[in-house]
């Protein structure tokens, strides 16, 4: 099996989650200091050089208004529509 961060599904995660990002209308850099971490972090997480632990994708949620329910829904329609 093709290690997670080389497959589609990883990409679309990733644009899911700038996608929120920036409908929320915050920066990476507010968005970082949300969470009480550097602007690299949300560059890191959106380039997929970090991960997200479950805890911190759920944090990540809340600070850009929505939530893991959400969120997943959002990916899980994204991922349907782009024949993965």
């Amino acid at each position: 099996m093709t290690k997670a961060i080389y497959r589609r599904e990883h990409v679309i995660f990733l644009q899911e989650l700038k996608r929120i990002r920036v409908e929320s209308g915050m920066t990476q850099a507010q968005c970082s200091a949300a969470l009480g971490r550097p602007q690299s972090f949300m560059s890191d997480v959106e380039r997929g050089i970090r991960r997200l632990d479950m805890v911190q994708l759920r944090d990540l949620c809340l600070v850009l208004g929505t939530d893991l329910i959400g969120f997943t829904k959002s990916f899980e329609h994204a991922l349907s529509h782009d024949n993965v």
